[in-house]
């Protein structure tokens, strides 16, 4: 066994909820679709992949001061009324059982105060690690961490968008392919592209196409406004575009690209032998009816627990 395999826990258990139905509940009635869901899906993800360290990175802040002062539109339409993220009433109470579950299980699950969990994953994946020790997988259905993907390491993105059964390998080649820029130019790509579904306007008038051919032309966000700035190859509607986007463009790579140095706790991330708590993780099956996932799960961990 060997590698990492970073989780984007909640793109997880969020597909895991829309893709089970709610009628799924336990022996008191509560629905535990989500927590079923995820603890089958890292079940898979063990046995098909067989990681040798695996992290379950969550969202300890899921939209973080420093990327809404950079661009107060981020997220907002995900908004409660409390100010909270708007989370579905049935899912919600699902969460803490998720993270009993974790915890009982003794996988590693990381979170970081003022951070998402995107963070977490690439301050993980971009840590230095010897040949010995593999490459890194994350496994998400955010295509922003496309902008992690390096064959040299090699760190890949398993994309769920067609489901954990099939998944999809993304490597810099993939990425190419896809958008017509490498992975290491994604951010800035997105950058300009925008995406309404984080609340980022983009640069009015640049879709994907256009985007790419950018940022292929001039490498980077950076040397694309040093053209702008002076005598570029630039069209006419390209720069009054990109001046008229001067501002947003000043401040949205800190939003769209990944903390690298996130203060991620130093912790053992290897696959537990046996439960943390198999005494927990005994009466979590029992009150929430869920011994069936976890029995699978430890099959796949090769542990001898039993609910």
């Amino acid at each position: 066994m060997s590698g990492l395999m970073l989780l984007d826990t909640p793109s997880l258990y969020y597909r895991a909820f829309y893709g089970i139905p709610e009628s799924v509940t336990a022996p008191d009635g509560t629905p535990v679709n989500a927590v079923r869901g995820l603890i089958d899906m890292i079940a898979m993800l063990v046995r098909q992949h067989s990681p040798g360290e695996l992290a379950a990175c969550m969202d300890a802040d899921w939209r973080p001061a420093f990327r809404v002062a950079a661009i107060p539109s981020y997220k907002e339409h995900r908004l409660a009324p409390d100010g909270g993220e708007e989370t579905p009433d049935t899912l919600a109470p699902q969460v803490p059982v998720i993270e009993r579950v974790l915890d009982a299980a003794g996988i590693a699950r990381l979170g970081v105060p003022g951070y998402e969990a995107d963070d977490v994953m690439g301050t993980l994946a971009l840590r230095p690690r010897g040949a010995a020790d593999g490459g890194v997988d994350v496994v998400t259905g955010d295509r922003d961490m496309f902008q992690l993907v390096d064959d040299a390491v090699p760190i890949r993105i398993l994309y769920t968008a067609r489901g954990v059964k099939n998944l999809q390998l993304v490597d810099e080649a993939a990425v190419t392919a896809k958008y017509g820029v490498p992975g290491r130019a994604y951010a800035d790509f997105a950058v300009l592209r925008g995406d309404p579904s984080d609340g980022l306007p983009g640069v009015a008038g640049v879709g994907e196409k256009t985007a790419a051919t950018l940022i292929t032309r001039f490498g980077s966000l950076d040397a694309l406004l040093k053209a702008l700035d002076g005598d570029g190859d630039l069209t006419k509607a390209q720069r009054s575009r990109l001046e008229a986007a001067r501002d947003y463009l000043r401040v949205a790579p800190e939003v769209v690209r990944v903390a690298h140095d996130a203060p991620v706790p130093d912790v053992t991330l290897a696959l537990p032998p046996e439960p943390r708590d198999p005494q927990a993780l005994t009466e979590l099956a029992g009150r929430h009816g869920i011994g069936g996932p976890l029995g699978r799960l430890a099959q796949a961990l090769s542990w001898s627990w039993r609910a």
